[in-house]
């Protein structure tokens, strides 16, 4: 068996090789973190209002008779496409032309009293000038002529007027559009003035949004709203408000808002459901998304990546506020700084970083 003396000297020679071998190890290589990074600009950060609405027309026309009478024929259906000059529904005409026919027969008989009146006018003429008739035989006649034309001007209005309501029978549409609401069906006897075809005048296009007036009273003057299809972000259009609703309504208490869109695409088609998008209460500040942000100290802070060394290391930050795409924060940052905007929790300060995007 070994002495103790002689185990104990081998164990030293042991742990002396094992040291000069450590001794001559490379080092071991630094850990090199992959990070998104931003690059902060100086945008100033308003709150982002999302709001759903539809699309509307900017001019919707409710086609009414102007007469009553029993509808017998609607040539159009809602979603139909009609132009300026289509006749689109019809009256029963049967009165209106027999009032026609009145009228007319009336205007014959003042016209043909006319003539009697004016031979007899003139024979009365001749005869005063010629000394075989008086004074009052000739005022009589010049009387009975001009009651026969007033009589005959009253029946062309008359028949006027009974040809103007035989056209009324008939429904024109006065501009190109898109038949939206009806409101009766042919057999009924409708009433003049009641809606028989709302139609969505061509040409421009209104988002109608209903805003909270907490919205609409911090809303900046005259904003540019933008605007997209729900169900698809990439059709979409920019617009102004062109009308804002004095009233709220008695239900939602909110203010129907009318933003006109610029050049609108095909796909904001009427009746599409849209988002309308603005900044409100904007101030100084920078937007960065709400992965960016960490704490030092149980304070808000990022991490701040030193382009030139590729290092990082933590800078406290004032938040102004939270909203729904990100972080406002309103201190601690300038333009141009690079932050890291995924992967900060596995950082410490000092550590070397690969950058693996950047955006401004």
């Amino acid at each position: 068996m070994l002495s103790a003396a002689r185990v104990r000297t081998a164990g030293l020679l042991l742990l002396a090789g094992l040291a000069a071998c450590d001794d001559g190890a490379p080092a071991a290589a630094p850990d090199i973190r992959p990070v998104r990074v931003m690059s902060v600009d100086g945008r100033a950060g308003g709150e982002l209002v999302s709001l759903t609405g539809t699309i509307q027309a900017e001019t919707d026309v409710n086609l009414a008779f102007r007469i009553d009478g029993r509808m017998i024929e609607r040539s159009v259906n809602v979603g139909d496409r009609v132009t300026a000059g289509q006749v689109v529904a019809r009256l029963n005409r049967d009165n209106e032309e027999s009032n026609l026919r009145a009228a007319r027969a009336a205007l014959a008989a003042a016209n043909a009293r006319v003539v009697e009146t004016r031979n007899n006018y003139n024979r009365q003429r001749q005869l005063l000038a010629s000394g075989f008739a008086t004074r009052v035989r000739y005022d009589e006649a010049t009387q009975q002529l001009q009651s026969a034309r007033s009589t005959a001007d009253s029946a062309q209005a008359q028949v006027n007027i009974a040809e103007n309501r035989l056209g009324y029978t008939e429904l024109v549409a006065d501009s190109n559009g898109t038949v939206t609401a009806r409101g009766a069906e042919p057999g009924e006897v409708v009433q003049p003035g009641r809606m028989i075809l709302q139609i969505a005048q061509d040409g421009g296009r209104d988002a109608v949004f209903g805003v909270p007036a907490s919205v609409k009273d911090r809303a900046p003057e005259n904003p540019v709203i933008d605007v997209f299809l729900t169900t698809d972000p990439t059709i979409r259009a920019t617009g102004r408000v062109r009308e804002v609703s004095p009233r709220a309504d008695p239900v939602t208490g909110t203010f129907a808002v009318r933003v006109g869109l610029a050049e609108p695409p095909a796909g904001l088609r009427l009746g599409s459901t849209v988002t309308g998008r603005m900044r409100i209460g904007g101030g100084d500040g920078y937007e960065i998304p709400a992965s960016a942000l960490t704490r030092i100290q149980g304070n808000p802070a990022v991490w701040i990546v030193d382009t030139a060394t590729q290092t990082v290391s933590l800078r406290s930050v004032e938040v102004a506020r939270f909203d729904p795409a990100g972080v406002v924060v309103s201190g601690g940052l300038v333009p141009g700084d690079v932050i890291v905007t995924a992967g900060v929790q596995a950082l410490r300060p000092g550590q070397k970083v690969r950058l693996l995007g950047a955006a401004s």
